[in-house]
Formats: C-alpha cells, structure tokens, sequence
C-alpha cells in the first residue's frame, strides 16, 4: 500500500474526526486484500472506538481491542505507520479528554536509512 491511498482517512483521523476517517477508509478496505485489508480494518475499528468514546461517551473498548487483534498480525511499521506508537497513543486517547492520537504516514518519497 502506498500512503496516498490512505492519508485523506489520516488527515481526518488525525483531526479527531473519527467517523469520517472511518468512512473515507472503507472504500480502500474494500477492494484490499491480505495485510493491506487486515490493516485498513484495524484503522477503521480505531476511528470507531474513537468515536464511540467521545461522540457517544461510550467507555467500552471492544473495537479497539479488536483492532489490536488486527495490529498483531502485522509488521511493526506497516503502511508508513509505526503500529506500536499508535495503539499506545489511542490507548492513552480512550482515557484521555482532549487527546487526539495521530496517524504519521510516511512520506512516499522518503527512502530508509542505510
């Protein structure tokens, strides 16, 4: 996956605009396939937890625990994101008023250290 194919969702995301986030990742999760769709789906489950928790004051976690479920699966930066940073960020942001976790996509022209 290359990060143009999921930075609206982030920008939107990382706005605290959880549900649209939400929307703007299912067209992407739909015509995705292995890791690429198990991740998509992980960042939609954390932008309904958010949601849920600040939308609705809703303090149930199941979507974001069924998000880590996802994260595990994967590689630790997956999709220009650092998995590790970012499920720690919404944990802190589900406990947290006010705390809006980010999606750090990595810019597509970036190359890796040597």
């Amino acid at each position: 996956m290359i990060a143009a194919e999921y930075s609206a969702g982030a920008r939107l995301f990382n706005a605290g605009h959880w549900w649209e986030a939400h929307e703007a990742w299912e067209t992407p999760w739909m015509g995705a396939v292995g890791q690429e769709r198990v991740f998509l789906q992980a960042l939609i489950l954390l932008a309904a937890a958010l949601h849920k928790r600040w939308a609705h004051g809703s303090l149930t976690h199941r979507n974001f625990y069924k998000a880590l479920k996802y994260l595990e699966t994967l590689p630790a930066h997956y999709g220009g994101v650092d998995l590790e940073r970012l499920r720690g960020e919404v944990w802190a942001a589900l406990a947290t008023p006010d705390l809006y976790p980010q999606v750090l996509v990595a810019d597509q022209d970036s190359k890796p250290a040597p």
